[in-house]
């Protein structure tokens, strides 16, 4: 009793037996059968998708051995969310100029019609993305193994640039096992945690990983085990630590890799400012974009820098041909490479045209242009603490912002230039100062500088040292030749059009001048958005006669979308009259709007705009064009009103042509040219003609462009409405400051405009804000008048009017002509300056 027989013992053991093998077969299968699962999991999912090679548009003949497009096959991880914002601006960007071919990698459910996409089965999307990672590697190493060289791979938020990178990966060895990116072992949260031994590493994965097709053959079958063993949540992590183990390398350990493949630290805010920094210039990639318009933004400025370097390149050429035809005695009898030979061109209006080879070719030299006479010396501007000229209404002035970032552009490009062997030297220099400079620029031939630079050399190798160093740097920077695009109706046709200095001067400007004048499309072939002149007033009766009849001829009659309103203060003597003016006006043009209104009490130009605006005389949808009584304009005038203000975009402020005073410089205009005076007629003088659709005789004798005026805006009233913008200022008294006010409520309403990037990074940025367009307008003149500075004005306002007056005395070439022949003037200087010195 209780005794097992013999053959239940039998049984038991039989079944223990069974279940060991059962357990030991079952985790043999487990082991060894994954990837099998995965390759049967990725045939079922090829049914579904087009083939591997339809997928990245790559034909069965092509392999490395026979294409160099072959180089580099690029995986980039994302997920179905990001497919048409990330994935799309790297398709549109550097994914079409890869020196091979990529594929995106998203989850199982995700499609597309038009990315090169590849929907791993049994992925999904969730992070961290390991699973995706590594069955992205296999799924290259199963179908594009043979047919690259390399392997690639990168996220959607990271920036590659295609021909840097093919430059790098050509001067590597493929066949060697090669495990290329920025080497990690993990911050200090992640320390002791990532189960990695002292010597190993891992490449970090946003800046991008690069294999060579040995390490990626070596790695793949071992995929399914490097998935079961899972140390950390660092995808990037794994895959270093099963390339390490399977492949026997590790990530490169070199400190320029931080700089090749470039990691900003700034997370959402990286890359949203100035891209001019020695990072970017330097590096292959670059790491995050977490925004679409930041990888388009940055794509369109390496975009540049390549044409940059390709006019480069295009200039190099032309001088090694002209050292060439010297050497080989070929005569250069005109403006072509090489006369006589077939290869070069010589039409001026083809397409293959070279450009003009005797301004191209010439050697870079400050004396290369030699003045025959005094007018044709080009004077230097000299550059300090402020910006010194000669020729200039304000001879000392702040250096523009424009120019100090051109400075900075050729100081970076020559320190990188003097320091591109610096490592493998043992020394680097660096730029500390710039401390003075000359500039100027000469239209034939380009920019010449000089500058005094403080540097710093310092020696690391062999016996180290620091010292500081100045030296001059002599610079030309040279034009390329003149391209002239011709845009018909708004439209720019797909080939180019050169001027040809031969034709005739209608026949070779015709294009330009159609694209300057009339930016739209013909009169009358659209609706035309109608405009509303807005002039403040205050007497002026004579002065405004004038630009009525300025207003008839080319509002009325020819724009036929141009409405007049008038904000009058009321002048005893002078009000009947122009109320008359405008009542006969109208009475002859009834469909157009035309209107005043009565204003009581001291003029302000600003209660009179703000009046105008508040009005029922215009609508939301009107554009308002500030201007004054004294302007002068013509057809071209309106339209480009019309083209540059842009509702909820735009404002424009053009840059007037403003006569200086006829009486000092005797001018006289023939008939039938518009008249730039108001001098009174002499006894029996006939009446001098005026053509107000003739465009303004622009000289630097009779004028110039008044760039510090912004009394002249075109805006929508809409815009005017918004609760945030102020408008204008209705506490000023008088003429003046009211314009630079209302500019400077539009600029700190776009103050988050200047900082469009930053904000865009942070969520908040507001579509809707004002841009400001400035352009000189030669079809936009001030006429000249007599200017009285009362001083009760406040003292801004003073200080204006009198800068306003003396620019309208006359140009510089007259003011020294009188100056230098008047013994009084010359006299009263010796004795001011005697008193100074005393």
């Amino acid at each position: 009793m209780g005794l097992i027989s013999m053959p239940q013992r039998k049984k038991i053991l039989y079944g223990l037996f069974g279940i060991v093998v059962g357990l030991c077969v079952g985790t043999l299968l487990r082991s060894y059968h994954t990837l099998e699962i995965v390759s049967m999991c990725n045939s079922m999912n090829s049914i579904r998708q087009k083939s591997a090679l339809d997928i990245i548009g790559l034909q069965p003949s092509e392999l490395p051995t026979n294409s160099q497009r072959n180089l580099v096959f690029v995986g980039v991880m994302t997920a179905k969310d990001f497919l048409e914002g990330r994935a799309r601006a790297v398709y549109d960007t550097w994914g079409r100029q890869v020196p091979g071919k990529m594929a995106f990698f998203s989850s199982q459910d995700s499609v597309s019609s038009d990315l090169p996409l590849v929907a791993l089965k049994g992925v999904d999307d969730r992070y961290p993305p390991q699973k995706k990672s590594f069955m992205m590697l296999h799924y290259m190493y199963e179908h594009y193994i043979d047919r690259f060289e390399w392997f690639a791979r990168a996220d959607d938020d990271v920036y590659i640039r295609t021909d840097r990178l093919e430059k790098f990966l050509r001067s590597i060895d493929s066949s060697k096992p090669q495990f290329i990116g920025q080497a990690g072992r993990g911050n200090s949260e992640d320390f002791g945690l990532l189960s990695l031994e002292f010597d190993e590493n891992f490449c970090m994965g946003g800046p991008g990983v690069i294999m060579s097709r040995e390490t990626l053959r070596r790695v793949a079958p071992h995929i399914p085990t490097c998935l079961k063993n899972l140390y950390s949540t660092h995808e990037d992590v794994e895959v270093g630590r099963c390339v390490q183990k399977f492949a026997g390398i590790p990530c490169t350990w070199n400190y320029e890799m931080q700089s090749i493949l470039h990691h900003n630290s700034s997370r959402n805010r990286a890359f949203s400012g100035n891209l001019k920094s020695k990072e970017v210039h330097s590096a292959i990639t670059l790491h995050p974009l977490k925004k679409p318009a930041f990888m388009y933004r940055l794509h369109a400025y390496m975009l540049g820098l390549r044409a940059q370097e390709l006019r480069q390149e295009s200039l190099l050429l032309h001088r090694d041909i002209a050292q060439m035809t010297t050497l080989l005695q070929i005569p250069r009898i005109n403006k072509n490479l090489a006369p006589g030979v077939p290869i070069f061109p010589q039409d001026e209006s083809s397409t293959g045209y070279l450009g003009d080879h005797n301004v191209l070719g010439a050697t870079p030299d400050l004396n290369r242009h030699r003045p025959q006479t005094l007018d044709e010396v080009v004077e230097w501007e000299f550059i300090a603490k402020s910006l010194y000229s000669g020729m200039h209404p304000n001879p000392k002035r702040r250096t523009e912002s424009s120019l100090k970032e051109g400075l900075n552009d050729v100081i970076r490009e020559i320190m990188e230039h003097i320091n591109n062997f610096s490592r493998q030297r043992g020394r680097v220099i660096e730029f500390r100062e710039l401390l003075y400079g000359y500039m100027r620029v000469n239209s034939l031939y380009g920019q010449d500088l000089i500058l005094d630079l403080l540097l710093v050399y310092k020696k690391y190798r062999g016996k180290k040292m620091t010292v500081p160093v100045r030296r001059h740097l002599y610079i030309q920077r040279s034009f390329t030749e003149i391209r002239v695009r011709e845009i018909v109706d708004g439209v720019v046709p797909n080939q180019a059009v050169t001027s040809n200095p031969r034709m005739s001067g209608n026949d070779s400007t015709k294009g330009l001048l159609d694209a300057t004048a009339n930016p739209g499309p013909p009169n009358g072939a659209m609706r035309k958005n109608r405009i509303v002149l807005v002039i403040p007033l205050y007497g002026r009766s004579e002065t405004f006669m004038r630009f009525l009849r300025n207003y008839e001829e080319v509002a009325l009659r020819q724009d036929g979308a141009t409405d007049l309103l008038v904000s009058m203060y009321v002048e005893p003597v002078e009000t009947p009259m122009i109320i008359t003016l405008l009542d006969s006006l109208k009475a002859r043009y009834p469909a157009t709007r035309i209107n005043y209104l009565k204003l009581y009490g001291n003029f302000s130009r600003g209660i009179a705009l703000d009046r105008a605006i508040k009005s029922t005389y215009c609508s939301s949808d009107d554009i308002l064009f500030f201007v004054d009584v004294d302007m002068v304009f013509t057809v071209q005038s309106l339209d480009r009103i019309r083209h540059h203000v842009i509702r909820h975009r735009q404002i424009y402020l053009p840059i007037v042509f403003s006569e200086y005073d006829p009486r000092a410089i005797g001018a006289s205009l023939a008939p039938g040219v518009l008249s730039t005076t108001e001098r009174p007629k002499s006894p029996g003088e006939p009446d001098r003609p005026r053509n107000f659709s003739a465009s303004y005789r622009v000289t630097n004798e009779n004028g110039y462009f008044r760039q510090f005026g912004y009394g002249l805006a075109g805006i929508y009233k809409a815009d005017l409405e918004r609760s945030d913008l102020k408008g204008f200022n209705t506490d000023i008294t008088g003429w003046g400051l009211e314009d630079v006010k209302f500019l400077e409520n539009v600029i700190a309403l776009n103050q988050r405009g200047n900082q469009r990037l930053a904000a865009i990074a942070d969520g908040r940025w507001d579509p809707e804000e004002l841009g400001i367009f400035r352009a000189p307008d030669p079809s936009l003149a001030h006429i000249f008048h007599p200017i009285n500075c009362d001083t009760s004005l406040e003292e801004a306002q003073y200080k204006m009017c009198l800068g306003t007056k003396a620019n309208t005395i006359g140009s510089f070439d007259l003011l020294d002509d009188r100056f230098s022949h008047s013994p009084a003037l010359l006299m009263f200087v010796r004795t001011q300056a005697q008193r100074g010195n005393g």
